[in-house]
């Protein structure tokens, strides 16, 4: 009578199986307003291409919901018929944890130490301040508000291009203000603005859908006529994917 109450207290693999498996159902079916009859395996097909968490461990969830039918007898949660692997449990949980509670990308890989510039700077006085800060994407302002981030390269290619146009060197570097060179770029999607809510996984997909992509600018609210709290480039991408693995 006493080990059956102990059993009772101590919740088996099984047990923490379902839990896990069932929040990310629920989860899922909430964030994205899915009918709640949905099938595991077709709520996972339908989010791999509006989550990058479901992505990255699309087969091991699939095959997650087969095992969870292999568990239980007749849909029944009570009626456990087989216990799933530790590591199996471990690795379902820390999925759910990731989907359920995601950290911030503005708490963990985003650099809060952002330098920003005037629209009214000149070109040379931007290359200047990226030599010296070792900044390769700077948000510009106007104002209060953001109209674009100098990028080294895009500066290097818009001084080509004037060079090749017969212009000097001397004219482009003291004549030409960033605001001028940020005007004639024809894709803004090489910057977006999020919120200070906006999780890594919805930063990483960000970076996944849109190769163009150079910076995300963190604000309060996101909007554009706030100011920069944080700052998201290609090269966090690696220290991002590293923070859920160990999340």
């Amino acid at each position: 009578m006493e080990e059956n109450k102990s059993n009772e207290f101590k919740k088996s693999n099984a047990k923490r199986f379902l839990d896990a498996y069932n929040d990310i159902d629920y989860s899922l079916k909430t964030r994205y307003n899915f009918n709640r009859s949905m099938g595991f395996s077709d709520l996972i097909r339908k989010t791999v291409s509006l989550n990058y968490i479901i992505r990255k461990y699309e087969d091991e969830l699939i095959d997650y919901g087969r095992l969870r039918n292999a568990i239980i007898h007749n849909n029944n949660e009570n009626f456990i018929i087989a216990e799933p692997h530790e590591q199996v449990v471990n690795e379902i949980e820390h999925i759910r944890k990731l989907l359920t509670t995601p950290p911030k990308a503005l708490d963990t890989c985003a650099m809060t130490n952002v330098l920003v510039t005037s629209a009214e700077k000149s070109m040379r006085e931007v290359i200047i301040l990226m030599a010296q800060s070792n900044f390769s994407n700077i948000p510009v302002y106007k104002g209060n508000e953001l109209i674009g981030v100098a990028n080294g390269q895009k500066i290097l290619t818009a001084f080509g291009q004037y060079m090749l146009s017969g212009g000097k060197c001397s004219a482009f570097l003291d004549n030409v203000q960033i605001e001028d060179m940020l005007s004639t770029l024809q894709d803004s999607k090489y910057f977006v603005v999020k919120d200070s809510n906006c999780t890594i996984e919805e930063a990483l997909r960000e970076f996944n859908e849109n190769h163009k992509l150079l910076a995300i600018l963190f604000t309060r609210h996101g909007q554009i006529n706030e100011r920069a709290l944080g700052i998201m480039t290609g090269r966090d991408v690696t220290t991002a994917q590293k923070i859920l693995e160990s999340y």
